[in-house]
C-alpha cells in the first residue's frame, strides 16, 4: 500500500475514534505531501514518490525536534509536549531507525566500499550510505561516526 493510502485510512480511522491531535497531524502531512505534489508539477510529476514522501516526513520531524528544543528553553512545556505528540505520529508512517551497533556496522561497510582512507574520502562513504541506508539510517548521526572512523 502507497504511503498517501496509508495517511488517508489513518486519518478516517482517527477521525472515526474522535483523536484530534492525530487528525490534526495527519492533516499536516497531507497537507505536505500535497504541497511537494505541486511543487513538482513544473517538473512533469504529477505526485512525488514515497522516498520523497518520506524525506519530507524527516524533515518534518527534524523541525518539530528542534521546535521542542526550543520551547523546553522558552519554560514552554505545553508547546513542547504538542510537539512531541506530532512527533510521535509522523513516525508510525517512518521505517525504523537503525541502532547504534547497526548503524557503525553499516558505516565500516560503507568505508570498506569506498575504500576510503582518510577524511578526504568523507564524501564517498556518506555517497555510498546514502545509497544503501537512506530510509533506515539517520545521515546527521552517520556523518559524524564517519568522521570519527576516518580520522583515526
Amino acid at each position: 500500500m502507497a504511503l498517501r493510502d496509508e495517511f488517508t485510512d489513518a486519518l478516517k480511522t482517527a477521525m472515526r475514534a474522535g483523536d484530534s491531535a492525530r487528525v490534526s497531524t495527519l492533516r499536516m502531512i497531507l497537507s505536505k505531501v500535497k504541497d511537494a505534489d505541486i511543487a513538482a508539477r513544473p517538473k512533469g510529476v504529477d505526485k512525488v514518490p514515497d522516498e520523497e514522501v518520506l524525506s519530507t516526513l524527516r524533515g518534518m520531524v527534524k523541525s518539530r525536534r528542534e521546535s521542542v528544543e526550543l520551547y523546553r528553553q522558552g519554560n514552554r512545556p505545553e508547546l513542547a509536549d504538542k510537539e512531541e505528540a506530532e512527533i510521535a505520529v509522523i513516525e508510525t508512517f517512518l521505517p525504523k531507525q537503525m541502532d547504534e551497533a547497526a548503524a557503525e556496522q553499516a558505516v565500516a561497510d560503507a568505508i570498506a566500499e569506498a575504500n576510503a582512507t582518510t577524511i578526504k574520502d568523507m564524501g564517498k562513504v556518506m555517497t555510498v550510505l546514502r545509497a544503501r541506508y537512506a530510509a533506515t539510517l539517520d545521515m546527521a548521526k552517520a556523518g559524524p561516526l564517519v568522521k570519527a572512523k576516518l580520522s583515526a
